[in-house]
């Protein structure tokens, strides 16, 4: 193991993953992180049409540029700093701005598909899929999109029903069996939480100097 504690949190759509990872992050500390969201590496959809766009599969793997996070998570852990693509959510484009990482003690990556890729599964030191109810995730997705992201209702049902739940079966439920630790109630699962941030400390006192 590299003297780097690398943590991926997963789970479905609206499951809490961001809760657990602001958990993690505010009991480890900011400073010793270096917080990336699979999100930010969605494929730029700069030219594309508005139907091909409305109907695009954003819940495939193939809609995220996996091989370039992997690539970041492994600059991370040689200690070298990183430029994080930003992602427009209301136009499906890069802007074409970055956001620069430096290298921590801690990389934590989260995101619905961190587990299926093997390329990017292998890199982690301890995997986490958040598991929460499907109507919760459903409810906390559509308040999403609809107050960040300037979605209709219609549409998010639509693109529910169309790709979300259909991945979700294909793609991420199934993921969960490469987690070492599956946490119920997401973020406020206090226990699960207690665990993973024991076990963080553990590696980075007993990494390499």
């Amino acid at each position: 193991m590299s003297d780097v504690v690398v943590i991926g949190v997963a789970g479905g759509t609206g499951s809490g993953k961001t809760t657990v990872a602001d958990a993690i992050v505010s009991r480890i500390g900011a400073d010793r992180i270096a917080f990336l969201q699979h999100d930010s590496y969605y494929r730029d959809l700069t030219g594309a049409a508005r139907e091909i766009v409305l109907h695009h599969n954003f819940d495939h793997p193939d809609a995220l540029e996996s091989e370039l996070l992997a690539r970041d998570v492994r600059d991370l852990k040689a200690q070298r700093a990183i430029e994080v693509p930003i992602y427009d959510f209301t136009r499906h484009v890069r802007t074409g701005g970055t956001r620069r990482v430096e290298p921590r003690g801690v990389v934590l990556v989260e995101g619905i598909l961190i587990f299926v890729e093997r390329e990017l599964r292998e890199l982690f030191d301890i995997k986490i899929f958040v598991d929460t109810d499907a109507d919760l995730r459903f409810i906390r997705r559509l308040r999403r999109d609809l107050v960040e992201r300037g979605r209709t209702v219609e549409n998010v049902i639509g693109q529910y029903l169309e790709t979300v739940r259909p991945m979700h079966l294909e793609f991420v439920e199934p993921s969960k069996r490469w987690a070492d630790l599956i946490i119920p109630e997401g973020g406020f699962n206090a226990v699960a939480l207690d665990v993973v941030c024991a076990r963080v400390e553990a590696l980075l006192q007993t990494a390499p100097v």
